[in-house]
C-alpha cells in the first residue's frame, strides 16, 4: 500500500497540510483526511495520521503547558470522548463508502462554514451559554475528530465567543485536541487500523510532519492569510463534492 504512487503524493500532501496547522494555519489541517482519502480508504488513512498528530500535539502542548481555561477542558473533553464513542460506532457499522460520504459532506459542510466566517458572516452563541450546550458542542467536536480529524467548527462555535486570552485560547485548544487525539486511539485500535503496515506508513511520513510544521511557524509570517485561507476552504468544498460523487457511484 506505502508503495503506491497515488497513496504516496496523497499521503505526503496531506500531512504537511497538517504540519502547517500546527505550525500556525490553523484550519488548514482539516483538509488532510480529505486529501489522505483520494488515495487510500479513510479509515486507514486517519489511523496513519493519528499518531502524527499526537507527535505534533506534545510540542505544543509543552509550549503551552501553563495557558489554559479549565471549564472548557472540563465541558469539552468529555462530550468529545462520547462524540469518539459514536464515530467508531458508526465506523463498525457502516461501509467504507458509507465513511467516504460522510468525510465529503464533513468537508464541504466545513469549507462552507470557513468560507462564511471569514467573510465576517458567522453567527456566533453567547458567550455565557451554558456547560450542557459546551457538551453538545463537545459530543460534535469528538465525532467530526474520529471521522475526518475536523473537530475544529464545532469546537471553536463554543469557545471563540467566550473570548479567551491569546494565549488562553491556544493552549486550551493544543490541551482539548491532544486529550481527543489520544481518546481515539482505543477506537481505532478497535478498528483493527493499528497494523504493522500503518504504522510503518506513519514511520516514513513523521520527518515530513515535523519539517512542515516548522515551515508553518516561518510562513505563517509571510504569507496573506486572507487569500491562503480563501483557497484551502475553496478547495476543501471541491474535494468534499469528489469524495461525495465518488461515494455515490461506488
Amino acid at each position: 500500500m506505502h508503495l503506491d504512487p497515488l497513496y504516496l503524493a496523497c499521503a505526503v500532501i496531506a500531512v504537511i497540510l497538517s504540519g502547517l496547522a500546527k505550525g500556525g494555519f490553523a484550519g488548514v489541517g482539516a483538509l488532510a483526511m480529505p486529501v489522505m482519502a483520494l488515495g487510500v480508504d479513510p479509515v486507514r488513512g486517519a489511523a496513519i495520521l493519528l499518531p502524527i498528530l499526537i507527535l505534533q500535539d506534545a510540542v505544543s502542548v509543552w509550549a503551552f503547558r501553563h495557558s489554559w481555561d479549565g471549564h472548557v477542558l472540563k465541558v469539552m473533553i468529555p462530550g468529545a470522548a462520547v462524540g469518539i464513542g459514536l464515530g467508531w460506532l458508526f465506523a463498525t457499522q457502516v461501509s467504507e463508502v458509507a465513511v467516504l460520504g460522510v468525510l465529503g459532506a464533513i468537508s464541504v459542510l466545513f469549507g462552507r462554514q470557513r468560507l462564511w466566517v471569514e467573510r465576517g458572516r458567522a453567527v456566533v452563541l453567547p458567550s455565557d451559554s451554558p456547560g450542557w450546550v459546551g457538551f453538545l458542542f463537545g459530543i460534535a467536536t469528538g465525532f467530526t475528530s474520529h471521522i475526518a480529524h475536523a473537530g475544529s467548527p464545532p469546537f471553536q462555535m463554543w469557545v471563540l465567543p467566550r473570548k479567551l486570552p491569546r494565549d488562553i485560547l491556544v493552549g486550551t485548544t493544543a490541551l482539548t485536541f491532544a486529550a481527543i487525539n489520544w481518546i481515539k486511539v482505543p477506537a481505532y485500535a478497535a478498528l483493527g487500523q493499528f497494523t504493522t503496515d500503518n504504522l510503518r506508513a506513519t514511520a516514513l511520513l513523521a520527518p515530513v510532519a515535523i519539517a512542515a510544521t516548522f515551515a508553518g511557524v516561518s510562513l505563517v509570517r509571510r504569507v496573506d492569510p486572507a487569500r491562503f485561507y480563501t483557497l484551502i476552504y475553496a478547495l476543501m468544498i471541491l474535494l468534499g463534492l469528489k469524495l461525495i460523487a465518488d461515494a455515490s457511484m461506488a
